[in-house]
């Protein structure tokens, strides 16, 4: 009995051991995932721009971009729905995806556009880059998981080194209506983060990006029929990294890279991460922004950028930080023995 006693718990702590290593392992690919997501979601700006000063409208080029990017996807996702399409039949995939399309998708992305016509750039983003806070608060309110006060210093970290990467410091020129526009971005945003950390849907992530870019895609164009959004487009050749291309090739770029893969990784890694985690490591996607905007069109940021690009990555780390001491007691619970 000695005997078998002892050599169960020797056995024990190796399989405490290995479960530990899976969800080490399965955060660190969840968190590769994200800056990922982030590094693609972050070309958007500056391949968009090469088509807006060519003449096209910035809603043309995200319904281009939603379209494209749900067209790309589209055989994938209908391939992994093989046998499973009741699952979009139910009541919370149906309302998962359409708030997704609707308010996630579309919904930002119009409400940003509005805040710019009446804000500089840099406060637009500022506002939208809120939606971590508002995941936060969600979590908080809805769920009851009181921000700690780690939290709290990851996200006063992040909002610095926010403002010092958009550098909104130089010209802040405060609309009433805009600021609205901006914070209704920063829900957009909040929600992309909560919806796409939620799997009870059960759809996989792809199908899950691709219909809900579909609805985007849809309620865009919906947009700019009844004029809210203007649509002009332009066949002119584009400039990028000092070398001329045909208007297709960012087009394609950023159906492809900015919104199918940027979409679908965005997913899984908040699937992997949490909704507070993955919103936070988002935050990225504005360093990411600005080192293209460099390598692109050749804006080269200042070193205050580079600054506030560190303390989003140590507001990052806190968050992560706090909910990883949250989480161990789980983490290194022993799986009971059947």
């Amino acid at each position: 009995m000695t005997t078998i006693q002892s050599h169960h718990t020797l056995h024990e702590p190796t399989s405490t051991t290995t479960q530990e290593d899976t969800v080490r392992r399965a955060l660190i690919i969840g968190l590769l995932v994200a800056v990922v997501s982030a590094a693609l979601f972050g070309t958007s700006g500056a391949v968009a721009k090469s088509l807006i000063v060519t003449g096209w409208d910035p809603g043309a080029a995200v319904a281009m971009r939603i379209s494209l990017g749900a067209l790309v996807l589209a055989p994938f996702a209908l391939r992994s729905m093989a046998g499973r399409w009741h699952l979009l039949r139910t009541p919370v995939a149906l309302a998962h995806v359409g708030g997704f399309g609707l308010v996630a998708v579309a919904g930002c992305q119009l409400f940003y556009f509005l805040a710019v016509e009446r804000l500089s750039v840099g406060v637009a983003l500022m506002l939208e880059y809120l939606g971590p806070i508002l995941v936060v608060g969600w979590l908080w309110l809805a769920h009851g998981q009181r921000p700690r006060r780690l939290t709290v210093a990851g996200i006063g970290l992040a909002m610095v080194g926010l403002l010092l990467v958009l550098d909104v410091m130089g010209d802040v020129q405060l609309s009433t209506v805009g600021v609205l526009w901006g914070l209704a971005a920063a829900v957009g945003l909040a929600v992309f983060f909560v919806i796409g950390s939620d799997d009870a849907s059960g759809l996989p992530p792809i199908a899950f990006s691709c219909f809900g870019m579909a609805i985007g895609a849809a309620a865009l164009a919906l947009a700019g029929a009844v004029g809210l959004v203007p649509m002009a487009w332009s066949t002119s050749a584009v400039s990028l990294a000092g070398v001329e291309a045909p208007f297709w090739v960012p087009l394609l770029w950023l159906g492809v890279g900015a919104a199918a893969l940027a979409y679908v990784t965005g997913i899984v890694a908040a699937r992997a991460l949490g909704a507070k985690v993955s919103s936070f490591v988002g935050l990225a996607e504005v360093m990411f922004a600005v080192l293209w905007a460099w390598l692109l069109l050749g804006e080269l940021p200042a070193p205050v950028q580079l600054l506030g690009g560190l303390l989003i990555l140590a507001g990052v780390v806190a968050v992560k930080i706090d909910e990883r001491d949250d989480e161990s007691p789980i983490e290194v619970e022993p799986v009971p023995a059947p």
